[in-house]
């Protein structure tokens, strides 16, 4: 019998918050690695990133090596009022931050952008499978970004999932709503599912 999302997000944030502070620091720097030799990222100008929370693992080294690259981070910004739930802004190693509404840092202030505008959109779940289906927090912000592209397909930039490797599952289940991902990495690698050739 299949699980709920909710019993899935219940079981894998548990799994995700057990791990040590070592291990969390090796899969993220492993996960820069990774992401440094990376096509996607290499080509990338515009990077939309996040910070992390609840467990999930550590964008930091990446965001350092990203900037390091002389690569732009922006960051998502919650946008109650807007056209679409999200739209990012730019972010400096030592820009402002304000916490929104679930605690979580955004930059406080600057030019906020689309989804679209974004090269590489790396972004955070609780779970994926084999087929590119991602499972969030639940709270639909990205699905519901990334659906308002759906009629400017080809410019959609690539949507790449950032996670442990033991977050794979053999299939989530699917909403209609639910926007798939060009691809996750891990600490183990990158799998690509469209859209993407990516060899290291």
């Amino acid at each position: 019998m299949q699980q709920s999302k909710a019993e899935l997000r219940r079981r894998m944030r548990q799994l995700r918050r057990g791990l040590s502070a070592q291990e969390r620091l090796q899969a993220a720097r492993r996960l820069a690695e990774h992401m440094h030799r990376s096509p996607l990222f290499r080509q990338a100008r515009r990077i939309g990133c996040f910070f992390s929370a609840d467990g999930e693992i550590d964008t930091q080294p990446l965001m350092q090596a990203a900037w390091q690259a002389g690569k732009s981070i922006y960051l998502p910004v919650l946008q109650p009022d807007g056209p679409v739930p999200l739209a990012f802004r730019l972010h400096q190693p030592d820009g402002p931050l304000q916490q929104n509404r679930y605690g979580i840092p955004e930059p406080a202030a600057g030019e906020l952008v689309s989804v679209h505008e974004l090269d590489l959109v790396l972004l955070p779940l609780v779970a994926f499978d084999s087929g590119g289906n991602r499972l969030g927090m639940g709270g639909g912000y990205y699905d519901r970004t990334f659906a308002a592209l759906d009629h400017q397909a080809a410019q959609r930039p690539p949507l790449l999932g950032l996670a442990y490797a033991f977050q794979r599952l053999p299939a989530l289940p699917v909403d209609p709503w639910d926007v798939p991902l060009t691809g996750v990495a891990t600490e183990q690698g990158i799998q690509c599912f469209t859209r993407c050739d990516d060899k290291e």
